[in-house]
């Protein structure tokens, strides 16, 4: 990565690191962060916020928090759930609600909801969408990868229903993504299932946790660093957006995000690149 890859980093502005998980902090195949420690640790010590925005469920990423100790506010499901942790000195965002230990502030559909408009979906268009709600537990192990106890925290979806198609030959995607728009929804695509939700997505929830930090804070500068489609919207709205390297080329997001910054590296040895690269080059204008 380049030197001069991220200018205008100032010492003064309070640096917001956004993250995807799978195959971006964590690694695509075995979900491990351990690549990505070095940057973690920097992250830590200087106290700059690493906000996961993920598909992955509250469940699923409480756990990672733990796992990584971190202690700030996180996006679950595609911006459909923006999480705080309850300080004292601290008031919750308008329409924020306690649950257990965290505020939880609603941005996306019910989980109730999306179930049964991915079988109308199907339904209409032939297909056969086959979403979590519908799968066993050892089949979301299988796809996922990922062992039966966090297939579990995988299923207690609240605001999106991962799916995939089964369908012959090769579906047309914009007649699915049309008939989730005329239901007032929207299908992204992660790296390894589709997602249907409401028209929430991390790039908002993103915008929301910025705001709420400059009210508190003054000045921010946000990170967003993602491999997929989902991350997006995103690394559109971020000061430094960071596209991790993946499988996947998506040569348009030049012309769609100027900025971009592609890693060398796959999943958290990019993540850990990129990281270490923009808070070393902070320190230097300190």
């Amino acid at each position: 990565m380049m030197d001069d890859a991220f200018p205008g980093v100032s010492a003064t502005p309070l640096v917001l690191i956004f993250t995807d998980l799978d195959g971006t902090l964590l690694d695509a195949e075995t979900y491990s962060w351990e690549d990505a420690r070095e940057a973690i640790a920097l992250c830590r010590k200087r106290r700059v916020p690493v906000i996961p925005a993920s598909s992955k469920t509250r469940a699923e990423i409480e756990v990672l928090r733990r796992q990584i100790s971190l202690s700030g506010p996180f996006i679950s499901e595609n911006g459909g759930g923006i999480f705080f942790p309850m300080i004292p000195a601290e008031p919750p965002p308008p329409g924020a609600v306690p649950d257990e230990k965290l505020w939880k502030w609603p941005q996306g559909m019910s989980y109730q909801k999306l179930v049964p408009a991915l079988e109308e979906i199907g339904s209409e268009l032939g297909f056969t969408l086959l979403g979590f709600s519908h799968m066993p537990i050892d089949q979301i192990a299988e796809l996922t990868g990922l062992d039966i106890p966090q297939a579990r925290l995988a299923a207690r979806r609240e605001f999106d229903e991962p799916f995939v198609i089964r369908a012959p030959g090769n579906p047309d995607k914009t007649a699915l993504r049309r008939a989730a728009e005329q239901r007032g929804l929207t299908i992204t695509e992660g790296g390894r299932f589709f997602h249907l939700h409401a028209t929430n997505n991390k790039g908002k929830a993103m915008e929301h946790i910025v705001s709420l930090f400059r009210q508190r804070h003054g000045n921010v500068i946000s990170v967003a660093l993602g491999d997929s489609p989902n991350d997006f919207p995103m690394l559109e709205r971020a000061d430094l957006p960071v596209l991790i390297r993946s499988k996947r080329d998506f040569p348009e997001l030049i012309k769609r995000i100027p900025g971009l910054v592609t890693t060398r590296e796959e999943g958290p040895k990019g993540w850990n690149e990129a990281v270490l690269h923009i808070l070393e080059s902070r320190s230097k204008q300190e």
